[in-house]
């Protein structure tokens, strides 16, 4: 199983890739929800990573696909530039986010 990401920030889509993960930059909320919606239909994905960004204005799309599929898991984690969150190494936050 594969790790996706869907991201509004393209730092963090950046670090992710480094990290061997691949994604997606979407640059309004619309296209995240859909990026969201087809992201759950690949059955090698295991695991999608989404920004809290897309997570907090996306949060009804997240909801539904959280309640209604067993598979693929959700996992929020924070975007680069996330100030809610002390400045960070990216790999810090890939490894709280994903364990790797």
């Amino acid at each position: 199983m594969k790790f996706y990401l869907i991201s509004d920030d393209k730092d963090t889509l950046t670090g992710m890739h480094l990290a061997g993960i691949e994604g997606e930059y979407v640059e309004d909320y619309n296209a995240a929800q859909i990026a969201l919606k087809k992201a759950i239909k690949y059955e090698n994905i295991g695991i999608i990573l989404i920004t809290d960004n897309i997570a907090t204005h996306c949060s009804q799309t997240v909801t539904d696909i959280k309640l209604d599929s067993d598979s693929p898991l959700l996992v929020e984690i924070p975007n680069s530039n996330n100030e809610k969150r002390p400045t960070d190494s990216i790999m810090k936050i890939v490894h709280e986010a994903i364990g790797l």
